[in-house]
């Protein structure tokens, strides 16, 4: 899910939208009879308000608009996108990932190992009691 999410704004190519939410048969009818729709997903944005972006608009003044802006002063060429570059967040989340699944691995390895020396402690503790 995160990933995807990542993808929205790093990668567009390789978004997946979410799945429309389809109503049932039941949901159908109570909405037809007047009723509200069953609860969505919470709307994203600053502070879960849905809104995406604050914009500041300036004070209109007549003075204000009979005068324009110097010009920019020369700086480097034109923007250009990186590409694949922008993929640093997401290739991170794959290290994580793959990181805790080798922790696991490990994990479970020497869990096996500890059961067998302990299952093996147990065998010669038993045959020294025997003798």
């Amino acid at each position: 899910v995160a990933k995807n999410r990542l993808n929205k704004f790093y990668n567009p190519k390789l978004h997946k939208a979410a799945p429309k939410q389809e109503l049932s048969a039941q949901d159908r009818v109570f909405v037809a009879q007047g009723g509200t729709p069953p609860p969505t997903a919470a709307p994203g944005g600053v502070a879960g308000t849905g809104i995406t972006a604050f914009v500041q608009v300036s004070e209109h003044r007549a003075d204000a608009e009979k005068e324009s802006p110097p010009p920019p002063p020369e700086t480097w060429d034109a923007y250009q996108k990186k590409g694949q570059e922008s993929n640093g967040v997401i290739s991170m989340l794959d290290m994580l990932a793959a990181d805790l699944d080798k922790e696991v691995q490990e994990m479970e390895v020497e869990e096996k190992e500890a059961q067998a020396d302990y299952e093996g402690f147990m065998e010669d503790s038993k045959t020294k009691r025997a003798a």
